[in-house]
């Protein structure tokens, strides 16, 4: 893949969710969130007394951070522009496909973050409590959110992945 190809599928989150207004995805964040939490309390249980900490997730390329409460009580997901970032104990930051495939469980978070592909602020215990959850999952969450919308979700998923596959194959045939 050449690199102007490269450079405009990392971009296009960015270029697509830049004019969606934030009150709209709000409700898709909690129907994900609270989904989640109900079918995997043991995401929230491994996570100790961190399960109250607010973690930052930063995808890089998109025009907006979400902010993470796994509060077994009340969890939350809601979007914030980049220039208004909330109060936060962690920020985990990387494209939105390398914090997929981490979530996916298809990349070492540690690996990421000495190559400097991952971004750690703030709680790194809490953040390391987050990803040893996340590693404890059988199964996708990610396959998880796609199934909450079904059709749409699963086919939006396979294109994401798709995407990701194109930029993988990019790289071993890079020869810099």
């Amino acid at each position: 893949m050449n690199p102007s190809r490269k450079s405009k599928i990392q971009n296009l989150p960015r270029i697509l969710f830049a004019p969606l207004p934030l009150p709209v995805i709000e409700p898709i964040l909690s129907k994900v969130v609270r989904t989640i939490s109900h079918n995997r309390p043991e995401l929230t249980n491994r996570l100790g007394v961190h399960k109250y900490k607010s973690f930052v997730i930063d995808p890089i390329n998109m025009p907006f951070v979400l902010l993470l409460q796994p509060n077994p009580d009340d969890p939350s997901l809601k979007a914030y522009r980049r220039n208004r970032l909330p109060p936060f104990d962690a920020r985990i930051a990387g494209t939105l496909l390398t914090l997929l495939d981490m979530v996916d469980g298809k990349l070492d978070g540690d690996a990421l973050f000495f190559t400097r592909d991952l971004i750690v602020e703030g709680d790194t215990e809490a953040v390391v409590c987050l990803r040893n959850a996340l590693d404890d999952i059988e199964g996708s969450i990610a396959n998880d959110i796609a199934d909450i919308f079904k059709t749409p979700g699963r086919a939006a998923l396979a294109a994401v992945r798709r995407i990701k596959g194109e930029q993988q194959g990019s790289y071993e045939h890079d020869p810099a």
